[in-house]
C-alpha cells in the first residue's frame, strides 16, 4: 500500500537524518562536559579571589552563581549551535523575544524570587548567621540562595522562605548590634517607700551577671496599677535571644529575692471592699 511505503520512506529519512547528526551530537556532549569542567574550576578560582577580600558570604554566593550561569549559558549556546543545524545565538535571542511575555507570565513567581534574592544579597544588612524575625518567624539565617532563604528557627526547625516575602515585608534583625535592651515590669505595694524600692531594684539588677554595666541599669516608676505602683527596669545584654532570656531570668530572680529581703511586698491583684454601714457578723450564734 502507498501509505505504508510513505511511512517507511519517512522512517528511513528520519533514521538517515539522525545518523547524520550523531557526530554533531557527540561533539555537543563533549562541549557540555568541557563546560561543566570550566564552570567547576571557574567557581574555585572565584572563591580564591573572593577569599582575599572581606566580601560577605551572601555576595560570595551571588558571584559564584553568576559566574556559573554565565559559563553554562555560553556552553549551552555553543552546544546547541553544533547539535542543531541552522541554529544561531541571534535566532535564539529573537525567539526568546517573541515568547518573552508568555514565559514571563508562566514564571512570574520564579523571576520575582530570583530578583528579590539578588537584591537581598546586595544588601549590607542581613547576613548569613544573623538572627532575624519576619512574618512571625524567628531564627538564624543559614543560607541565602537566589530563590529562597533558609532560616533555622529557635526551636530547631528549618524554615524555607521565598525571597520575595522577605523583600516585601519588614525584617527585624535581632543581631544587627552586639547588645539589645530588655525591659521588666515590677510592681510594689502602695504603702512602700518608692525611693527605697527603686534603690533595692536597681542594686539587685546591677548584681546580675550578663548585664552590660557600661550602659547601666535604668529604673523608672511608670504607673499606678490596680494593686501596685509599677516600676520599669531596663538593661542591656547580648543581642542573641538566649542572652536576653538568661539576663531577664536572672534579673527577675535577683529582684524578687532583694525585695523579699527588704520586706517590700510584690502584691498580687486584690480588691478592698469598703462598706458605709456597719455589718453584723454571725459567729457561732453570737452577733457582733
Amino acid at each position: 500500500m502507498d501509505y505504508i511505503a510513505t511511512i517507511n520512506d519517512q522512517l528511513r529519512d528520519m533514521q538517515e537524518g539522525f545518523v547524520s547528526i550523531l557526530p554533531n551530537l557527540a561533539i555537543a556532549l563533549v562541549v557540555l562536559f568541557i563546560t561543566w569542567i570550566i564552570a567547576k574550576f571557574a567557581v574555585k578560582i572565584a572563591d580564591k579571589l573572593i577569599g582575599t577580600t572581606s566580601m560577605r558570604a551572601s555576595l560570595q554566593k551571588l558571584v559564584e552563581t553568576v559566574v556559573k550561569l554565565a559559563i553554562w549559558l555560553i556552553g549551552l549556546l555553543v552546544a546547541a549551535a553544533i547539535a542543531i543545524p541552522g541554529f544561531t545565538p541571534a535566532g535564539a535571542i529573537a525567539g526568546l523575544g517573541i515568547g518573552a511575555v508568555a514565559i514571563g507570565f508562566a514564571f512570574q513567581d520564579i523571576f520575582e524570587n530570583f530578583l528579590a534574592g539578588v537584591l537581598i544579597m546586595l544588601r549590607e544588612k542581613m547576613r548569613i548567621g544573623d538572627v532575624i524575625e519576619v512574618e512571625g518567624i524567628t531564627g538564624r539565617v543559614e543560607n541565602i540562595t537566589l530563590r529562597e532563604t533558609h532560616i533555622r528557627q529557635l526551636s530547631n526547625e528549618l524554615t524555607i522562605i521565598p525571597n520575595s516575602i522577605i523583600f516585601k515585608n519588614p525584617v527585624k534583625i535581632l543581631t544587627d548590634e552586639q547588645r539589645s535592651r530588655t525591659e521588666i515590669i515590677c510592681g510594689v505595694s502602695y504603702d512602700t517607700d518608692l525611693e527605697q524600692a527603686e534603690g533595692v531594684i536597681r542594686k539587685a539588677a546591677e548584681s546580675v551577671e550578663g548585664i552590660d554595666m557600661d550602659k547601666g541599669v535604668e529604673v523608672y516608676a511608670i504607673e499606678f496599677g490596680a494593686s501596685s505602683v509599677d516600676f520599669k527596669v531596663r538593661f542591656w545584654s547580648g543581642s542573641k535571644p538566649r542572652d536576653g532570656w538568661e539576663a531577664r531570668s536572672k534579673a527577675i530572680k535577683a529582684i524578687k529575692r532583694a525585695l523579699d529581703d527588704a520586706g517590700i511586698e510584690i502584691p498580687f491583684p486584690y480588691v478592698t471592699h469598703t462598706f458605709k454601714e456597719t455589718l453584723s457578723v454571725n459567729t457561732g450564734g453570737e452577733r457582733s
